[in-house]
């Protein structure tokens, strides 16, 4: 079974200095239909306007991505890292028994554009943790590149999780195909231009959910960027 979770539909959030389009119920936006998808719990979308950024807020018992489409995202925690996430870049975060950090846009004139990812952990109250992997393009291009996995396998970066995350690249002629394990959930989410999914066209912000399905197949691609989530049920 294959349901959309079209753009327009998700929660949208405007402060000013934040713009955020919510995958799943999140913050003020409720929707008890979108309470998340297997052991994903939050896809924001982000922007954050030049000069302005998250002040230190504290996060327990979560896995959290971020992956930047445009600008930067700089990185601040209780864990002593202090870092600045870019295109290309995933940075995972383990907020186990707690870490407080802060995430801002410290450039003067470009909007900072990024995902924001919440994944339940696997066990709660573990020794909180930080990692940052760069992932070129070129291994990204016409197929599915896995950038985080339980066990860090290809170079992935490591999840407390039972989840795996792979991104990809498609133009034109591109396409790949997946086989989907068995009592798994699949979640496709086009970060930005043309797919089609398993014979659905999605457009930028579009989600495909999949459930019970034995095969995925990403096709047709008009500068399209994609991430495609392996989930616990």
């Amino acid at each position: 079974m294959m349901t959309l979770r079209l753009s327009q539909e998700r929660g949208y959030a405007d402060h000013g200095w934040l713009k955020s389009f919510h995958s799943f119920s999140f913050s003020g936006y409720h929707d008890p239909r979108h309470m998340g998808f297997g052991n994903l719990r939050v896809i924001n979308e982000d922007r954050i306007a030049p000069g302005t950024g998250f002040g230190a807020h504290g996060h327990r018992d979560m896995e959290i991505i971020s992956y930047v489409m445009q600008g930067a995202l700089s990185h601040k925690d209780s864990m002593g890292n202090e870092q600045t996430i870019v295109p290309g870049e995933v940075q995972r975060m383990s907020a186990g028994s707690g870490v407080v950090h802060s995430e801002h846009n410290h450039a003067q004139g470009e909007t900072t554009h990024f995902l924001q990812i919440w994944v339940l952990p696997a066990r709660e109250g573990i020794e909180p943790g930080y990692e940052q992997k760069a992932f070129p393009e070129a291994e990204k291009r016409g197929r599915l590149r896995l950038v985080a996995s339980p066990d860090g396998a290809e170079g992935s970066v490591t999840l407390n999780a039972d989840a795996r995350l792979f991104a990809g690249l498609f133009d034109g002629a591109e396409a790949a195909e997946m086989v989907l394990p068995a009592g798994r959930k699949t979640y496709v989410h086009l970060v930005s231009g043309e797919l089609t999914v398993n014979g659905q066209r999605l457009t930028g912000g579009d989600a495909a959910l999949l459930d019970n399905e034995s095969r995925l197949h990403l096709a047709q691609g008009k500068h399209a960027e994609v991430l495609v989530f392996d989930l616990q049920a």
